[in-house]
């Protein structure tokens, strides 16, 4: 089933990430972590659907969606950097993407962190986010989403390398590899949730299965 549903709040978040509130079709219902499909209502960009995950919670009154934005594509996400308060995106119901299956590491790529935001603001809400960590790898500190917000909810149990930037004062400067991990993880018998490009997906689920990983306590995009 479809929706057509009107924005009425746009804000920035980053240099090239906005936040989208829209309204909430009656009765529609979606657990943390899940996505609907996704297009622009506008002539020429009704069919061009996209995924993109729910970074509101259900009880709120309405959705929200934190989405980056390509303006250097011609395409759906620069269409939508365009959009204002008054305009309209189509969603479709909701479908499951990653569920939270119990405490773990969260380990995120850039924008791969979207379908945490709703699980980890879910937990920090109900008083069950201990036990939790995020680990966020970005290119620069200016691409880092909701710093702010995940410090507040995760104090020193969020951690941050930043892969392009040569020095920092406040952040690591590495790579999440191998070594990494080993080095900032000392306990692989827990749940490992793993979003991002596709070959930051892969890379880490092969070092985590190498680092005694159990294959199904490995929660990812699919």
């Amino acid at each position: 089933m479809s929706y057509t549903v009107t924005i009425t709040d746009v804000r920035e978040i980053t240099h090239d990430v906005k936040q989208f509130t829209f309204e909430k079709p009656e009765g529609f219902e979606f657990e943390p972590g899940q996505a609907t499909e996704v297009s622009i209502n506008k002539e020429g960009w009704k069919d061009e659907k996209r995924p993109f995950t729910f970074t509101s919670l259900n009880e709120d009154p309405q959705l929200q969606f934190t989405i980056k934005i390509y303006e250097d594509h011609d395409g759906v996400t620069e269409q939508i950097g365009k959009m204002q308060e008054g305009d309209e995106f189509i969603i479709d119901d909701p479908w499951g993407t990653i569920q939270y299956k119990g405490p773990g590491v969260f380990l995120a790529g850039g924008a791969g962190v979207t379908p945490f935001i709703a699980i980890l603001r879910k937990l920090y809400k109900d008083g069950t986010l201990k036990g939790s960590r995020l680990i966020f790898s970005n290119k620069t500190e200016k691409d880092i989403i909701l710093q702010d917000e995940f410090r507040t909810m995760l104090g020193d149990r969020f951690l941050n390398t930043l892969t392009k930037q040569e020095s920092s004062e406040k952040f690591l400067t590495e790579f999440i590899d191998k070594n990494f991990l080993a080095n900032h993880i000392d306990d692989f018998d827990q749940h490992f949730y793993v979003c991002g490009p596709p070959a930051f997906v892969d890379d880490i689920k092969a070092h985590l299965k190498e680092l005694g990983a159990d294959a199904d306590g490995l929660v990812f995009e699919e």
